[in-house]
């Protein structure tokens, strides 16, 4: 792997050719780009190897140099034509005219080839309008705004894909496979079903398999979710991407290297994000029935001045009517609304990636959320302590702390924590998927999970924990059951109050978790949150996100690799704090820098605002088109009228916009107001 790309060589992870994929020069050399017609980007159907692109920072992105250069060019055309060089100001203004253009007419004449059309042809036809009535300065300005907007949209698209790159960085390079000559090392590229992988302490798993023989504890977070490590022994199954705990264990492979659970979330992100490509911008699916309408009465009008004997006259209102149709003011309408309103969230926590997702952002009536790391702190704690008559909790937690100093497990870390004091435990050796065994000022303690320690008498404490949501922790010495431990990853303490703003504002919302059932529905209904969906896989979050989408606008939020498909799936996925994996950050469409769940109402009725604002400018627009286009077809106005209206229009339309940069000044939920400038002080 080099610094800027690695080689990704998957089996499955193949886009189908009717979606859209990526813009054009964005691709590897091993890659065929085909121009899409349905979106106006293009796609790639992969024949080998996929490479993925790091993007560079915006200001040395390539493709964002024909608009830098065409907003040069065409301010200093201005500025000549205000000190009276005329002919040096039109020669600036055609060459970024030209380099604007550059950017969308060739793919807009390739769609209009195919029978689509879009912004593009009609952002080509009212400039060359506008040239052939000799105004090179509109032409320039419209094509700089328009090239401009298209290589921002280019670009958030682009990120989509780079999350492919953390979660690939699971798979290890090379993975140990048992042979009857001993152990080899190869790539885990070329692991095959049945092999047999050795995989020691500390080691990720290749790919999925079954344990035939040793026993350790195994982190599924990545693919889970769950922060407590689970057991497993042999004929337990485990995923790839799994990291082993404390002891060597032997896997036979379920699924080779290059088709695995690792590689089908891969490809559940690419094809999420390749479905999103097809959903036009808000601009595009007003401009499709404008165009066609637009170019039929501008040919009517150029045809009556034939029929009626005076061609010149009408062929030149003809093209006055194209101007007077342009959407210059629809053009900006949308981005200077987006642009303030994105920029104005990132100040209190909220990064919004692109302009479509901020669009989608305030349709959202569903949330569905990831439970550990969103909805609790992913930190557990001891929540509760049972003992046998005749034993005191500080002396159960003292004992369990002292077996579990030297443990890595997430819950000896919680024990230890929660120990008022420390005693020294000698002869201490760990029974690895089980527990820990030693001696405490001469007795035999040991201490584990309640399939390797029969709770007795306190199984009805035992039990109880677990239906609260707890993992239980039992305690023996000397042959005896002195206690059990229930340990929890708590529920953030904003956490009902978010989900009952977001109840305020007519939002639904939904659990998702690769937890169990009991541990779900307890850490649910304490957060407030009705509907649940339990024992999930990464396939299975997308495909319950997918079902919900279908039915609503649903947003998506969590923090873990494991959420990556549905994060790409939901209408908007939103990546919860900085800590969050890179996998998860990246496939979402918003990031919350903070891990303050009220961002999320408040951020939501950000974004309802600015669509408001959004929905009145593009009124404006299409207003001013309806008014313009028979006042210039009936030759009310001639070009130099119509040129002034479409200037104020424009400037009312930014100031409007730019309205939409003012922060959220309170988001109201059932039982507090919340300020968005004290969340931004919470991070």
């Amino acid at each position: 792997m080099t610094s800027a790309v690695r080689r990704i060589e998957l089996s499955r992870v193949q886009p189908s050719a009717d979606v859209c994929w990526a813009p054009e020069g964005t691709t590897s050399s091993t890659s065929r780009v085909e121009s899409d017609a349905c979106c106006g980007h293009d796609i790639v159907s992969t024949d080998g190897p996929v490479e993925i692109e790091v993007r560079p920072a915006w200001w040395r992105d390539p493709a964002l140099l024909p608009s830098g250069i065409a907003g040069v060019l065409l301010l200093a055309g201005y500025i000549l034509e205000w000190t009276g060089l005329p002919i040096p100001a039109v020669v600036l203004q055609g060459l970024a005219l030209v380099t604007g253009a550059y950017t969308f007419v060739p793919g807009a004449i390739r769609r209009l080839i195919r029978g689509r059309l879009g912004v593009g042809l009609l952002m080509t036809i009212a400039a060359i309008g506008a040239v052939l009535l000799g105004h090179v300065g509109e032409a320039a300005t419209l094509a700089f705004l328009f090239s401009l907007a298209e290589a921002l949209e280019d670009r958030a698209m682009d990120r989509a894909k780079e999350g492919l790159r953390a979660l690939l960085s699971l798979i290890p390079e090379t993975v140990r496979i048992s042979r009857l000559s001993g152990d080899v090392t190869i790539p885990a590229a070329d692991v095959r079903e049945l092999d047999i992988l050795v995989v020691g302490a500390g080691e990720r798993v290749a790919t999925d398999g079954v344990v035939v023989e040793g026993r350790s504890s195994v982190d599924t977070s990545a693919i889970t979710g769950e922060s407590i490590p689970i057991e497993a022994g042999p004929g337990d199954a485990v995923a790839a991407g799994s990291v082993n705990g404390s002891a060597t264990l032997r896997i036979e492979a379920t699924a080779d290297g290059r088709d695995n659970s690792l590689t089908q979330i891969v490809a559940l992100v690419e094809q999420a994000h390749a479905r999103k490509g097809e959903r036009a911008r808000l601009a595009d699916r007003i401009a499709r029935p404008l165009v066609p309408i637009v170019l039929i009465a501008a040919a009517l009008v150029a045809l009556s001045g034939l029929l009626i004997g005076d061609p010149s006259t009408w062929i030149e209102r003809a093209l006055v009517v194209l101007v007077a149709a342009s959407p210059c003011a629809l053009a900006i309408a949308v981005p200077v609304t987006v642009i303030s309103a994105i920029g104005s969230a990132s100040k209190f926590g909220v990064v919004i990636k692109s302009g479509e997702a901020f669009e989608k952002f305030g349709t959202i009536r569903t949330v569905a959320l990831d439970k550990t790391g969103t909805l609790t702190r992913n930190e557990p704690t001891v929540v509760d302590v049972s003992t046998a008559a005749g034993v005191s909790r500080d002396e159960v937690l003292s004992w369990a702390a002292a077996l579990e100093a030297s443990s890595t497990h997430p819950l000896a870390a919680a024990i230890t924590f929660a120990a008022p004091t420390r005693t020294i435990a000698s002869e201490v050796v760990e029974e690895a998927g089980r527990g820990i065994i030693g001696r405490i000022n001469g007795k035999t303690v040991r201490v584990g999970n309640d399939r390797w320690l029969d709770p007795n008498a306190l199984r009805e404490a035992a039990d109880a924990m677990a239906s609260d949501g707890m993992t239980v922790v039992v305690v023996e010495a000397d042959g005896e059951i002195v206690g059990v431990i229930g340990v929890r990853d708590e529920l953030r303490p904003e956490a009902a109050e978010t989900i009952r703003m977001l109840e305020a504002q007519g939002i639904d919302t939904v659990m998702l978790t690769g937890d169990n059932a009991r541990t779900a529905r307890a850490i649910a209904q304490e957060a407030g949150i009705a509907e649940v969906r339990a024992d999930q896989l990464p396939t299975d979050k997308a495909t319950a996100i997918d079902e919900l989408v279908a039915i609503r606008p649903t947003a998506m939020v969590g923090d873990g690799i494991n959420d990556a498909p549905a994060l790409a799936t939901a209408t908007v996925g939103i990546a919860m704090g900085v800590k969050g994996s890179a996998a998860a950050v990246e496939s979402a469409d918003i990031a919350f820098t903070g891990h303050d769940l009220r961002l999320l109402p408040a951020a939501i009725a950000h974004a309802r605002r600015a669509r408001r604002i959004m929905t009145v400018n593009i009124g404006l627009a299409l207003a001013i088109i309806v008014i313009l286009f028979p006042l210039a077809l009936f030759g009310v106005l001639g070009l130099a009228g119509v040129v002034l209206v479409h200037e104020v229009a424009e400037l009312i339309v930014i100031l409007n916009g730019v309205r939409a940069a003012r922060r959220p000044a309170a988001v109201s939920g059932r039982s507090a107001t919340i300020n968005a400038n004290e969340l931004l002080d919470a991070r």
